[in-house]
């Protein structure tokens, strides 16, 4: 017992030892070891393994290491090269230290807060509030994730911490330290980090965006000190007086401090106002002093469009303090309405600079967005704001067309609320009369010569604007007017006309009367504009207008990921000349008709599907010409969506046959002349084929990736306890699917495109079609009789995806799983599956005898499958194509490498040896007292 006890408190003394040991090395490391090794270009503290592997490093807590820490975060100095070096290491470590608790508390492992975690926030704080951007936007995520954290959010020094880092987001909100001025002292380290003013501008874009998030969290932890923190900051700018930057007209430019004191402390006050009336209940919001801030703002005078824009944001933002006290409303509203048509003096005679456009719109949309979240409380002011709008229209150089469009909005989202539908239809058909009459002129219906003539800018100008008018309007009503969401309010509104056989309600929508008559048009405008595509009509262009119709560059730098420069052009006009204007024309106008399109089946309902050749008037519009139509321009139809079962036969199946048809030619086409593609029409493509997956598996390119869509619902009953799962497939049409297969040429056409799609380069279209599309289309005819050649096109296309994919995990197993399922279901019936495997690479030819011979028998147990799987995977490894990076690697192989020696463990008692017993004594009881 004697020696048992001794060995205990001698392993008990060791591991003391150890501890001590491991601490000593921590703190050598923080002190020394950073600043010798400072020119590693990465540094990886911690191990991203198991949790119990990460807890020892948790020992940098401790109250020796982390003063070390402070202490270097801390420490002030110049940018020298060696330090500054320095300083973003420290920082990656204490990034890393924090995302290591965050993981560790709350787990399983036992991990308490740490004791330091004070003198760890204030090293963190230290780099939040240093000059350096990089330095600042490298520890935002590590603050949302201490925010956010549910034990550390709770813990008061956190608390303490949210209210300084709020304090500081004040400062680091500023857009300065641009690296070609001299404003700041961060301008001397943005010189280091970035290589011109736009990668500052878009660096600082995505570090406020994360500092929003952090924001936002914090106020949640304390959101009444958020709420003063942002009020003192909303007062002291409008009473501030300071001598600002000006332009040569005497009005801030984008940079200006001012300006950039205003549009950060804007930010600032969206996302604090925004989160306090979600997470506060309405007897602790503090109403009284929202009020007397709102009544601030709403007082504050000035003339410069920048800044009025950033008025027009609170106002946005505190209104909802104005729902607790109506009579304040009337305020808001004639604050906000001047705005609408603001102008510059200097102004009169020339175009309007971008910064006075941007109040303008930001003016509308205020409106609008009152007017769409608190629809019932503004209903009261509902003839006043008619009353002034129709004052505005009556002049028509107060307002743009699109300004019109947005008060028209309005009004409409307001009238939602009469829930009377004869007193809601009357008021839409008084509103759009001047649009109804202008869009069945005899004028407008030459729409050829109005949109084709570019060579006349006058006359034919007017008229492009007018078509405009008329489409937006149009859109703005089948987006906007809709009947009561309570069913018992729409019924005792006349908004049901009648019932399913389910007994769910059918509404009518009391814009559908006025609309119709105005879909011909529509038609021919689509028609019209897929007519400009022809060969013919492009060759009629003269040299200046020649790219009218190509893609805007901002769309192509949208596709190709690159951010807009928006450091200064608001002295700008927005189309700087005649080209750029006729294409900002032309893809709005395109874009437009098709969201009509799109919304009327949603807004109209039966009163759309039922009007008479509707299939017919699509095709002959929006389907006319398209291999002539480029990429770019298609649109996916969002009629489909909503259609109901009524019409499935007579509308879906005449429209998406020839759509499906015309996909596949495309993507042939693709197939044949990808090489010779630029990088932006790959690009375009790429996202085009994405859509027409989305048309199939997802309601639209609006719909978050991941998301099953209507059409997908419709088309495949699954269970949702079980979702989608390629190991059990069990999905099985339903009755849109079974119409659309009705016909053989949909059907084969669906299967040719989802199986191409396999192989398309887009790693996103390839996994959503093996885990979704192409097993449950190819089920349903497994029972017939296929073609030979049909089967080995099938599997082929499988295996080329492999090929392509076949590097990526998860199109790897969505890819491997439909091959199995493919091979097990087909090779008993044909043997050319088992030609095409022996073509595979380096395959095992006894293996493949084996499993092929357990698959013609079906012999294999469900306790067999997983073995199955894996077998089959080692059976077509050889189809697994490389990366693009590793293709053309020069592989090294070094032979005869002598062997690596490994000294054993020792399996001796440590109690054996003298010199383990020395260390023992020396950690004894006994000594204790020394």
């Amino acid at each position: 017992n004697n020696l048992v006890e001794k060995k205990n408190r001698g392993m008990g003394s060791f591991w003391k030892f150890l501890k001590i040991r491991m601490f000593l090395v921590a703190s050598f490391l923080l002190k020394n070891i950073l600043e010798e090794f400072y020119e590693f270009p990465t540094f990886s503290v911690f191990p991203q393994g198991k949790l119990e592997e990460r807890k020892p490093f948790t020992v940098l807590f401790d109250e020796v290491a982390m003063n070390y820490i402070l202490s270097a975060a801390q420490s002030s100095g110049g940018i020298v090269e060696r330090r500054y070096t320095f300083l973003k290491r420290l920082c990656q470590v204490l990034c890393a230290l924090g995302f290591q608790i965050c993981s560790l508390l709350g787990s399983d492992i036992e991990v308490q807060v740490p004791v330091n975690l004070d003198k760890y926030m204030e090293a963190l704080f230290a780099f939040t509030s240093h000059p350096s951007q990089f330095l600042k936007s490298s520890t935002q995520i590590t603050w949302g994730n201490l925010f956010r954290h549910e034990i550390l959010s709770k813990n008061p020094v956190v608390g303490q911490m949210a209210i300084k880092y709020l304090r500081a987001a004040r400062i680091n909100l500023l857009k300065t330290g641009f690296p070609s001025k001299n404003d700041c002292p961060g301008c001397e380290f943005s010189r280091v980090d970035f290589d011109s003013d736009e990668d500052f501008n878009c660096s600082f874009n995505s570090f406020r965006a994360q500092q929003g998030e952090a924001v936002r969290l914090a106020c949640k932890i304390v959101p009444f000190e958020a709420f003063q923190i942002a009020r003192e900051w909303v007062q002291y700018q409008i009473l501030l007086l300071s001598v600002e930057t000006k332009t040569e007209k005497g009005l801030c430019s984008a940079l200006s401090l001012s300006a950039v004191q205003w549009d950060a402390m804007t930010f600032f006050t969206e996302s604090v106002f925004g989160q306090l009336f979600k997470i506060l209940e309405k007897e602790k919001i503090p109403i009284d002093e929202g009020i007397e801030l709102l009544q601030m703002v709403v007082n504050y005078e000035t003339r410069d469009p920048l800044i009025l824009s950033c008025v027009l944001t609170i106002i946005s933002t505190l209104f909802p303090f104005v729902t607790h006290q109506p009579h304040f409303l009337p305020q808001v509203l004639f604050k906000i309405f001047p705005s609408i048509t603001f102008e510059l003096v200097e102004e009169c005679k020339g175009p309007r600079t971008r910064a006075v456009k941007n109040v303008r719109r930001h003016a509308c949309s205020s409106i609008l967005r009152i007017c769409r979240d608190y629809s019932d409380f503004m209903l009261p002011c509902f003839d006043m704001m008619y009353e002034h709008a129709k004052g505005l229209f009556s002049n028509e150089l107060l307002l743009t067309q699109m300004e019109k469009c947005a008060l028209m909005e309005a009004l409409i989202l307001v009238s939602n609320q009469f829930k009377d539908y004869n007193k809601q239809k009357a008021f839409l058909k008084e509103l759009i009369a001047p649009v109804t009459a202008q869009w069945l002129s005899e004028e407008m219906r030459r729409l050829s010569d109005v949109i084709s003539d570019l060579d006349t800018e006058d006359q034919m100008g007017i008229n492009r604007s007018q078509i405009s008018f008329c489409v937006n309007t149009i859109l703005g009503v089948v987006k906007r007017a809709r009947w009561p969401a309570n069913p018992e309010e729409a019924k005792a509104g006349s908004f049901v006309v009648s019932t399913t056989s389910d007994g769910a309600p059918i509404y009518r929508n009391p814009c559908a009367e006025p609309l119709q008559a105005l879909l011909p048009n529509l038609f021919a405008l689509i028609r019209t504009q897929n007519s400009l595509f022809l060969p013919e009509n492009i060759n009629r262009l003269s040299k200046t207008f020649s790219r009218v119709y190509d893609i805007m560059d901002v769309e192509k730098n949208f596709a190709l990921g690159i951010p807009q420069p928006v450091l200064d052009a608001y002295d700008s006009s927005a189309y700087r000349n005649i080209v750029e204007r006729m294409q900002g024309f032309f893809s709005s106008l395109y874009d437009n008709c098709y969201q009509v399109l799109g919304n009327a089946g949603p807004c109209m309902q039966q009163d759309f599907y039922a009007t008479e050749d509707l299939a017919e008037q699509i095709v002959g519009s929006a389907f006319i010409h398209l291999d002539s139509v480029p990429d770019h321009r298609l649109r996916p139809l969002q009629l489909v969506m909503s259609c109901p079962y009524d019409y499935h036969d007579s509308l879906l199946c005449p429209l998406l046959g020839p759509l499906f048809a015309h996909l596949l030619q495309e993507d042939e086409a693709y197939e044949e002349n990808h090489v010779t593609q630029e990088v932006v029409e790959e690009q375009l493509l790429r996202l085009v084929t994405r859509e027409v997956m989305d048309l199939l598996t997802e309601k639209g390119s609006g719909i978050p990736s991941g998301t099953k869509s209507d059409l997908y619902q419709e088309m495949v009953s699954v269970d949702s306890s079980q979702g989608i799962q390629m190991n059990t497939p069990s999905d099985e049409l339903s009755e849109l699917g079974k119409c659309l297969l009705q016909s053989e040429d949909i059907y084969m056409t669906l299967l040719a495109i989802c199986f191409n799609s396999l192989s398309w380069e887009d790693t996103i279209n390839c996994q959503r079609s093996a885990s979704v599309l192409c097993w449950t289309l190819l089920k349903q005819v497994l029972g017939c009789n296929l073609l030979p050649e049909a089967v080995t096109w099938l599997y082929t296309s499988v295996l080329k995806g492999l090929q392509m994919h076949g590097q990526h995990e998860g199109c790897n197993a969505a890819l491997t799983q439909l091959a199995l399922l493919i091979y097990e279901s087909l090779r008993p019936r044909y043997a050319e599956l088992r030609f095409i495997m022996n073509q595979i690479p380096d395959i095992h030819v006894e293996a493949l005898e084996q499993f092929d011979q357990k698959t013609i028998q079906s012999t294999v147990s469900k306790a067999g499958e997983k073995k199955k799987k894996e077998q089959f995977k080692r059976l077509i490894a050889g189809t697994v194509g490389k990366p693009l990076g590793q293709q053309f690697k020069k592989e090294v192989h070094i032979r005869n490498l002598p062997s690596l020696f490994k000294k054993p463990k020792p399996t001796k008692d440590m109690l054996e040896n003298t010199d383990t017993a020395c260390l023992i004594t020396l950690f004894s009881s006994d000594c204790d007292s020394c």
